[in-house]
């Protein structure tokens, strides 16, 4: 854009921007002439996506800011008005990012001058609970202001449609295309939608619920009034919503978490750590040093919107943080174990992970006799199958889910990943296995020595800006027309593409045979049954590469982790040099 054009955008969004810190951020850089920086803000609109909104908290079209939160809603208010019959209502929650109440009010009050009635929460409240409260309160549809573990410069919101998962087609697309005709916003004030009865403030009579079903989903719940006081765990909502609610379960449930203190207190900017993301070790320092201090048993950390939750345990005389597919796999044990050893597992169970997430779940679940489904990346596609096995008549039930990022859900009163309530079971499973004498870590190495030892990788290239956005369409191209014959040590045998469906052979046929939405997705398969799968983020300026290494089953755990970190090692290197 030039800059005649860049202060042509810069006014028009002034013109419309109400709130007094945003319309300064602009003004600021429009006094000093800040050109490179006012492209960045306005050389487009930030993008509504299949999920919601995500950015840079900003003046600008192209930053979180109460316009575009309105600009946003108001195609959300006008699509509902379109495609549901009868009363429609939404929820609205939002986590303890910067500015968060401030856009769930807005997005609520959008919301309300468009005849749709909004439920509020009047603080803030996980992630989780607003997918209860949309189908507790039978909602046409509900948001949830975070941007989930993102680094504290980030806002956004997620859409959630009345079977409280994250919108999936039609509704995605339809909400979009509304989006991207939006002209103008209705709006109104809090008082006249109080007064109107538009705008209802929630609080106890979700919690209540929440809590109790929470409560309710233990396998083993005996083990809490036996084990409760013999075991130590520390626990931190990395400043976030998850102590508005999973204390006080706990206490119920007859365990007192030792909270990290520093780290209790919602706060956006995220003071003690570079990033709030469980998974980074970073992020859970002061609560391995106080569980050091304490002597715990466990660690738990949830980040900011309570969906993804981490866990450390003690090992050898150090604190190993698990990783989500480590995770996953010691609670799909325990959870379809306990239940069919209580005669409580449904006839015909189902288990939901994702493409990236590692095979050792799956083959825990078949196991027991289940069913495992692998979905795209999202969790928003594990909600969409619960629901058409809620349709179907042909008896399959959903038990468990997840994916490697942390993400988790046992049964089915939420529809989205939930740290409250796999805090709750991932304490019972502890429990569990400290009362038959082990470990946590040595339950984990039991499933290991049974299924084969798996290790996993994650790397992550950021690509900021215009320029970045290009490239990154570049590389997945190249990644497809000219893959790599080798990745590390391995040979390439199959190329995966999800965008078209396809697989193709490294004696170069293809046949299509993927049943799955189109998404911009790579996977390698290489000699060993290793894979690489290479996806642009949904939500981050960033192209993720997941590797996943196993060795068969059979060999002493030893040997088998010296031979799949070798290959991690060397896939590592690899992809290193192809993304440099």
């Amino acid at each position: 854009m030039t800059n005649e054009e860049l202060r042509n955008a810069a006014q028009a969004y002034l013109a419309r921007e109400d709130h007094p810190v945003f319309r300064k951020d602009v003004e600021d850089q429009l006094k000093a002439e800040n050109w490179a920086e006012l492209n960045e803000r306005f050389y487009t609109a930030l993008s509504f996506g299949t999920g919601g909104l995500r950015g840079t908290i900003g003046g600008g079209t192209n930053r979180m800011n109460p316009f575009m939160v309105r600009s946003a809603t108001q195609g959300l208010a006008t699509y509902v008005n379109a495609a549901a019959s009868g009363k429609r209502s939404a929820v609205i929650a939002y986590d303890s990012r910067n500015y968060s109440d401030l856009f769930a009010l807005e997005a609520a009050l959008v919301l309300a001058a468009n005849g749709i009635k909004t439920y509020l929460f009047k603080a803030l409240r996980p992630t989780p609970e607003l997918s209860f409260a949309v189908r507790q309160l039978k909602a046409t549809t509900g948001i949830v202001v975070t941007a989930s573990h993102n680094p504290p410069e980030y806002n956004g919101y997620k859409v959630y449609w009345a079977d409280g998962a994250q919108v999936v087609p039609p509704h995605d697309s339809g909400i979009i295309e509304e989006v991207r005709r939006v002209t103008a916003f209705k709006t109104m004030t809090k008082a006249d939608a109080l007064k109107q009865g538009m705008l209802v403030e929630i609080d106890e009579e979700i919690d209540g619920p929440y809590c109790a079903m929470v409560k309710a989903q233990s396998i083993r719940p005996e083990l809490f009034a036996q084990q409760a006081g013999k075991v130590k765990i520390v626990y931190t909502p990395l400043h976030g919503t998850g102590t508005t609610v999973l204390p006080r379960i706990m206490k119920d449930l007859g365990i007192t978490l030792s909270t990290v203190a520093s780290q209790a207190v919602p706060d956006g900017n995220f003071p003690t750590v570079t990033s709030p993301n469980p998974e980074e070790h970073s992020a859970m320092k002061l609560a391995i040093e106080q569980a050091t201090r304490e002597g715990a048993d466990l660690i738990l950390g949830t980040d900011p919107d309570a969906d993804r939750i981490g866990i450390g345990v003690p090992w050898k005389g150090e604190w190993v943080l698990l990783n989500g597919n480590q995770l996953g796999a010691l609670l799909a044990d325990y959870i379809f174990s306990s239940l069919k050893a209580l005669g409580k597992l449904p006839p015909k169970p189902v288990f939901i992970n994702t493409i990236v997430t590692t095979e050792l779940h799956n083959l825990i679940a078949q196991d027991y006799g289940a069913r495992t489904i692998r979905v795209l990346t999202g969790f928003k596609y594990i909600g969409e199958k619960i629901k058409q096995f809620d349709e179907g008549k042909d008896g399959w039930k959903y038990v468990f889910g997840g994916e490697e990022s942390y993400g988790f859900l046992f049964g089915d009163s939420v529809r989205d990943k939930d740290a409250i309530s796999t805090a709750a079971i991932t304490i019972e499973m502890a429990l569990w296995h400290l009362s038959h004498g082990r470990s946590v870590m040595e339950a984990l190495n039991g499933l290991f020595e049974k299924y084969g030892f798996f290790q996993e990788i994650l790397i992550s290239k950021t690509f900021k800006g215009q320029a970045g956005l290009e490239t990154m369409k570049a590389f997945m191209v190249g990644l497809r027309t000219t893959p790599p014959k080798v990745v590390g040590p391995l040979a390439l045998t199959k190329l995966l593409d999800y965008q078209n469906g396809t697989t193709r052979l490294s004696d170069g046929s293809v046949k299509k045979d993927i049943d799955l939405p189109a998404a911009d997705v790579v996977q390698f398969v290489l000699e060993d049954g290793s894979t690489v799968t290479v996806r642009p983020s949904g939500t981050e300026p960033k192209i993720k590469f997941y590797a996943s290494c196993r060795a068969a089953q059979g060999i002493p755990l030893a040997q088998a982790r010296t031979e799949v970190e070798a290959k991690v090692k060397a896939i590592n290197a690899a992809l290193d040099g192809m993304i440099r």
